[in-house]
C-alpha cells in the first residue's frame, strides 16, 4: 500500500513510535501515528492549523497534542539526530545581499571602503 505524501512509513514509525508517551488516564486517545502523521502535514505543508485535512481529525486536538509533544518532539529530534546517516548530507550555500538601506546604517554615514589605507 503506498504511503500518503505527508505521512511516516511503517519502517519509519516502528523506530520511533516508542519515544511517544502513553496515556495514563481517560478516556482513549487518539492514535499517537496519526497525531504525527497530522504535525508532520503541518510541517512540511507550511498551512495554517486550521487548514488541516479533515482525515487527520480536528485541528484543535492536533495542536494540543503539539503543545503537549513539545518536550518529546525535541526528544526525538536529539534520538533521530544521534542515529543520523550522512551519507547523502546536502549543504544549502544560498547568499541573500541586503540593500544598502535595510543594513541599519544611520543615515549620512558614507559606506564606501576608504581607498587610502
Amino acid at each position: 500500500m503506498p504511503i500518503k505524501r505527508y505521512e511516516m512509513a511503517d519502517a519509519q514509525w516502528k523506530q520511533i513510535s516508542s519515544l511517544f508517551p502513553v496515556p495514563k488516564t481517560g478516556r482513549p486517545s487518539k492514535d499517537n501515528r496519526l497525531m504525527f502523521n497530522a504535525i508532520l502535514c503541518i510541517a512540511r505543508s507550511g498551512a495554517a492549523w486550521s487548514d488541516l485535512p479533515e482525515c487527520y481529525g480536528s485541528w484543535k486536538t492536533v495542536y494540543s497534542r503539539f503543545c503537549k509533544w513539545r518536550g518529546t518532539l525535541l526528544a526525538l529530534f536529539h534520538a533521530l539526530n544521534a542515529d543520523a546517516d550522512y551519507e547523502n548530507l546536502s549543504i544549502d550555500s544560498t547568499v541573500i545581499k541586503t540593500h544598502q538601506h535595510g543594513t541599519g546604517a544611520k543615515k549620512g554615514l558614507s559606506t564606501a571602503i576608504p581607498t587610502n589605507i
